[in-house]
């Protein structure tokens, strides 16, 4: 039997059933019979259509609050609690769809932002707040370029330009570089991607400022060599005097390429991953005497150089490097001292851990340039260290050997008065097997 003829069956059958009453009766008894039977009908199915109504304007659409009915009533409620069954099960899918989804940007290093068609925000994930200053909470539904207003990212959005990404350096956070990419999507949705490019800058930044200063360092002795050459090339007599005075500018100009080149070299073997460091035993009072005597032969009697040895610890590491690091931190000290000024070498242990200091009563140095001191080639008066023979490189070099070392430096200074660089090392490499008192 079809849905039709199946759901029309009671009312064929009251009809039946009246035409017998008019058959063996009269057509009073047979129409009153058939009005009420149909009004109880009317009245059942009403029944059922506010019992309808009622559950569709709940919030609760689930299976346990469908109404009860039976018949054809029953047939469609059945109907309906598949579907909403299957609403539920589409539902719950998309929602862990959802979720993993949410978990998986939340999780991303990038920065996620859901626009509508009119930018609006729709969902935003947590590294996306931090870049961009949002909050999910209070701006879903906020206009994007009423958060972020700067005219470039405006501008971005106004050209509809999605093919290169935007570079924003003046974000939310002021030391924070963003990389902005817009990716439309779905029905005019756009997906805008932020990703912290900070790192990225700055080493581009410092490659910059490498091949600059690399260039201009180069630049100096191989004009001073090429002028004398060409001098002494094109004199037809020449002068004894004028010829020693030339070889020797040259040499010292050749020297300080060479020591340039040595930093260089010695930079980039720190630097690299696949050298791994060969420790062993480092004997720090021994080299600390072995130091003394280098700062007293290159000061040639200038300045007033103490050793202060408070303990005969040792250290695993590598001696090589922990000497090139020291030796540069005692030359500097040389460098930036006036004559008879007192420089100050010292090892001993503090709070479980290996303290070698450097101590001078030089020109000191201005607060605002401590944190960059360990870069290559940064100086505070440029003028003077080449005077001196500086290379620019020493501090970047000490840093480099501390961080293969687990060691870190701290710098005091006042201006004036002089400074003191502290390398502190872990007590885990720090070996005690005796103490002892010596100062020499």
């Amino acid at each position: 039997m079809s849905g039709f003829w199946q759901r029309s069956f009671g009312i064929i059958f009251l009809t039946f059933i009246t035409f017998v009453l008019w058959a063996i009766s009269d057509v009073v008894i047979a129409l009153t019979f058939f009005s009420v039977a149909l009004l109880l009908l009317v009245i059942l199915y009403i029944r059922h259509l506010v019992a309808l109504d009622r559950w569709l304007r709940t919030s609760d659409l689930s299976l346990s609050s469908i109404p009860d009915a039976s018949g054809a009533w029953g047939d469609v409620f059945a109907a309906l609690a598949r579907f909403v069954r299957q609403h539920s099960q589409s539902q719950e899918r998309m929602s862990l769809a959802l979720e993993r989804m949410q978990r998986a940007t939340s999780a991303m290093p990038d920065g996620v932002v859901i626009l509508d068609e009119s930018d609006h925000i729709e969902w935003c994930n947590s590294m996306a707040e931090h870049h961009l200053g949002i909050s999910l909470a209070l701006d879903t539904g906020q206009q994007i370029t009423y958060l972020v207003r700067q005219l470039q990212f405006v501008g971005y959005l106004a050209a509809k330009d999605y093919s290169r990404p935007l570079i924003l350096k003046h974000s939310h956070h002021h030391q924070l570089v963003l990389s902005l990419q817009l990716v439309p999507y779905g029905y005019k949705q756009k997906l805008l991607i932020s990703r912290d490019i900070t790192r990225f800058e700055k080493i581009e930044t410092m490659r910059r400022d490498f091949i600059a200063n690399i260039s201009h360092e180069l630049r100096t002795p191989l004009t001073v060599i090429g002028g004398f050459l060409e001098t002494l090339s094109e004199e037809e007599q020449t002068d004894a005097a004028m010829n020693k005075q030339a070889l020797s500018l040259m040499s010292d100009q050749a020297r300080r390429m060479q020591r340039l080149v040595e930093d260089l070299l010695t930079l980039s073997r720190l630097e690299n991953a696949l050298n791994p460091m060969k420790e062993k035993k480092v004997d720090v009072a021994m080299m600390s005497r072995d130091l003394t005597r280098e700062a007293e032969s290159l000061s040639a009697g200038r300045h007033h150089i103490k050793l202060n040895l408070a303990t005969d610890a040792q250290l695993t590491g590598s001696e090589d490097e922990l000497r090139s690091a020291f030796s540069n931190l005692v030359s500097n000290a040389i460098r930036y001292t006036p004559n008879e000024g007192e420089i100050i070498l010292s090892w001993t242990v503090q709070d479980g851990q290996g303290l070698f200091f450097v101590q001078d009563s030089g020109i000191g140095i201005e607060p605002e340039h401590i944190p960059r001191l360990t870069e290559r080639f940064y100086r505070i008066d440029s003028s003077r260290s080449r005077e001196t023979g500086g290379t620019g490189l020493g501090l970047a070099i000490v840093k480099h050997v501390l961080n293969r070392h687990q060691a870190r430096l701290d710098i005091v200074s006042n201006v004036g008065k002089g400074s003191r660089f502290n390398v502190w090392f872990p007590a885990k490499r720090l070996l005690l097997e005796s103490s002892a008192n010596d100062q020499d």
